[in-house]
């Protein structure tokens, strides 16, 4: 028998299951996404031998045999390992090709270290493959191998083998095509000349187009159309768009669907990844004939060719984990979007500039589009992106927005209120946006308005720290109050004070008259100055943007978790030339001014021991394979869901009945994602320590416990004692506690 007659799988021989392989690479090559012949041969190579080694008669037994048997380690070598040893180096024209083609057939699979094998295991190896020509690997010859995890072009051939028999042996498309974006986003431009009848694309869109395939920074004040410009710039070609919030990402996805797409073959089109997609999928095609679970897979096996997705999805690939290569393969024939990266802090945007080098090192292309950059971090860009000049480019002009009043003191509920009744007396328009550093803040500063303002209905609290279901419910109210303009095209008027935090800063659509907010980092306070007259359509010839120069001390800790002491006294002293009307070019000038390197560069949140210049270091000195894809620190600021007590206690007979449902036999995937996801609306993400806080109340006798809800073995949402009322959530003071003896 030839190698290629013996069986891969039980149904399928090693020659049937390369000729699949073959099929996906041909594919992928059709649609461009190969385009070095070289490469293509080299990764046509170790499509054909990587499953070689299966024709072991231990793995022959075992593939045959009705009963399923477990791989023995005493008697069987991983066969990727064995695939190598029925590698013919005379097959390649040079040595290197050789090495590169071993490594990705040797370690596509993580059963072992490959290279302990080949040193240890010569013997067994021997006995295996017996029946057929063996070329022998040296020593030598094995740390070769293993240096080629640091080479690109092994790397790209490894990445291919894995996206190419992933799709095979999944039986799932590798790749849908983008043949349909350009035309599709003449849908908004029809629907822009229903109103003007001149309509057409704008500079900064145009622009995007003409760069098509170059690597931009792209500068651009709020309403200019930076996602249609980003979609311009992707064109006709496999890309992402990564946003740091779930909840812009949502309304991108539904825009793109809804007015791009017009909601035609979406699933085969346009995807969204975070870690609630497949619950928003299930609200958003409650009535469509669609398989939710295998439109969520698509995106996860980065089938689709256009993602809305959260930066976490894609960079991990940055720590190398075994496998990170068919990510960073399938990211180096993508171009990649990257929104608001000014609101990441010191460690994920590390991650996030390294992962973009390696991406453009690879052939990727990337776009970086935001309202505000600061020269600080157009410089760490810069080092590590190939730009050309002509391709960084700041779109502005001389619209002002915004009259700024600074004050010299810290932000209160008298000027608040001071300023709602004199617009309720004047029967003046009188959305009020309350904007705070921590949601402390915002609880405390709604808790003292709540004593001075008697129509309660007309005050409002945001923040993350709400269930699923009272965010959702609290995101559509804000929206809506926050309108521009009412159902006759008029500027809309109402009156009520919203109260919030830097979520609003970038992920809602909203439209206030006026806005008082502390001071946060430059880059922040400007993103904030957005949510107030975002049109431009309002007065301004009295102040409706109020900044608080002062802040809780405790906030400036140096560590870049909150508030970098020393950006945050720069941003002051740059808002403390500010008073009066404020252009959209002079904000500009204020960034370029102000977050320079040269003011800093000495700052915790560069230098720090968990700044930016550490935390690059430290990936750069990663080593492929040094962590597993568990081990991954992408999501550093890291969180929990949990049901609060409360809210358990209230809906305890609902959460069970869904948990039932959840487990019942007769419940189909699509009702049970519906369960959970009922079960879910009840959960409050918070952060991680305060989940260790608690539990160690627990382990020491003064924290009660609750019982958790299980989903499956794996699958576990905790209930934790905390308050949970009209100010969302709040942590327990566990030290001020007098709880009644526990009598049996």
């Amino acid at each position: 028998m030839e190698i290629q007659d013996y069986y891969a799988k039980p149904n399928q021989t090693i020659g049937e299951h390369a000729d699949q392989l073959l099929c996906v690479l041909q594919q992928l090559k059709k649609y461009g996404y190969i385009e070095d012949e070289k490469l293509y041969h080299l990764i046509k190579k170790a499509c054909q031998h990587h499953d070689d080694g299966k024709v072991n008669p231990e793995f022959q037994l075992r593939v045959k045999s009705v009963k399923k048997k477990k791989f023995n380690r005493d008697k069987e070598i991983p066969h990727n390992v064995l695939s190598g040893f029925l590698l013919d180096c005379k097959e390649f024209e040079e040595d290197q090709d050789f090495y590169r083609v071993l490594f990705a057939i040797m370690y596509h699979h993580d059963y072992g270290d490959p290279y302990e094998m080949i040193i240890k295991e010569k013997k067994l190896i021997k006995e295996l493959l017996k029946e057929f020509e063996l070329f022998p690997i040296k020593r030598k010859s094995a740390n070769i191998i293993q240096r080629m995890a640091f080479d690109n072009q092994a790397i790209k051939i490894k990445g291919f083998l894995h996206k190419c028999d992933y799709s095979a042996s999944g039986n799932y498309i590798a790749e849908y095509p983008n043949d349909f974006l350009e035309n599709s986003l003449e849908n908004i431009k029809i629907k822009w000349k229903q109103q003007n009848p001149d309509s057409d694309w704008n500079e900064l869109q145009k622009f995007c187009m003409s760069k098509k395939n170059e690597n931009i920074i792209v500068v651009a004040q709020t309403g200019m159309g930076k996602t249609e410009a980003g979609l311009q710039w992707i064109g006709n070609h496999k890309g992402y768009f990564v946003l740091p919030l779930r909840t812009a990402i949502n309304a991108i996805y539904d825009r793109v669907k809804e007015d791009i797409l017009l909601c035609e073959e979406i699933d085969t089109r346009l995807s969204v990844l975070h870690s609630e997609s497949l619950e928003y999928y299930s609200k958003s095609f409650d009535d469509w004939e669609m398989d939710l679970l295998e439109y969520e897979n698509r995106g996860k096996r980065f089938s689709m060719p256009l993602n809305i997705s959260t930066m976490d999805q894609l960079f991990d690939f940055v720590f190398k984990y075994q496998g990170y290569e068919l990510k960073l393969t399938t990211l180096s024939y993508s171009k990649i979007v990257i929104d608001e990266i000014q609101m990441y802090d010191p460690e994920m945007l590390a991650y996030l500039i390294y992962g973009l080098k390696k991406i453009t090192q690879f052939g990727g292309k990337i776009a970086v589009m935001t309202a505000t950059l600061s020269p600080f971090i157009k410089e760490l860009l810069i080092r590590e992106i190939p730009f050309q000049m002509d391709n960084i480019c700041t779109f502005t002009n001389d619209m002002v927005r915004h009259h700024v009043k600074t004050r010299h003191d810290k932000i209160n509920v008298e000027d608040i209120v001071e300023l709602y009744w004199k617009n309720q007396e004047k029967n003046k328009s009188n959305k009020i946006l309350v904007v705070c550093n921590t949601i402390k803040k915002a609880q405390n500063l709604y808790e003292e308005l709540q004593k001075q303002i008697d129509n309660l209905k007309e005050l409002h609290i945001l923040h993350s720290r709400f269930t699923r279901e009272e965010r959702e419910k609290k995101e559509k109210e804000i929206i809506s109050f926050g309108k521009t303009y009412n159902e006759i095209g008029e500027i809309d008027e109402q009156s009520g004070i919203w109260i919030s935090t830097s979520l609003v800063e970038a992920s809602l659509d909203i439209d206030f008259d006026y806005l008082f907010t502390e001071l946060q980092d430059l880059n922040s306070l400007l993103q904030r100055f957005g949510r107030c007259n975002r049109k431009g359509k309002k007065d301004i010839s009295e102040p409706n943007c109020f900044v608080y120069l002062d802040i809780d001390k405790k906030l400036l800790t140096g560590n870049g978790r909150f508030i970098d002491e020393t950006i945050f006294n720069v941003s002051r002293r740059a808002m403390q030339t500010v008073n009066g009307l404020l252009s959209e070019k002079q904000k500009i000038r204020l960034l370029n001014n102000y977050l320079t390197m040269d003011n800093l560069k000495e700052s915790e949140y560069y230098r720090g021991e968990r700044g930016y210049k550490k935390t690059l270091e430290w990936i750069e000195g990663i080593t492929p394979y040094e962590y597993t894809k568990d081990d991954n620190h992408l999501r550093n600021i890291l969180s929990k869901d949990i049901i609060p007590s409360p809210v358990f206690e209230e809906k305890k007979d609902e959460i069970q009945y869904y948990l039932n449902f959840f487990k019942s036999e007769n419940a189909s995937s699509i009702d049970k994602i519906k369960a959970k996801e009922e079960i879910m609306k009840y959960s409050v993400n918070i952060p991680y320590w305060q989940w260790i806080e608690y539990m160690a109340t627990v382990k020491n006798g003064t924290g009660e416990v609750y019982p958790a809800i299980q989903f499956n073995r794996y699958n576990v949402l905790p209930v934790m004692e905390c308050i949970y009322d009209e100010l969302g959530y709040r942590n327990m003071d566990y030290k001020n506690i007098v709880r009644e003896p526990n009598f049996i």
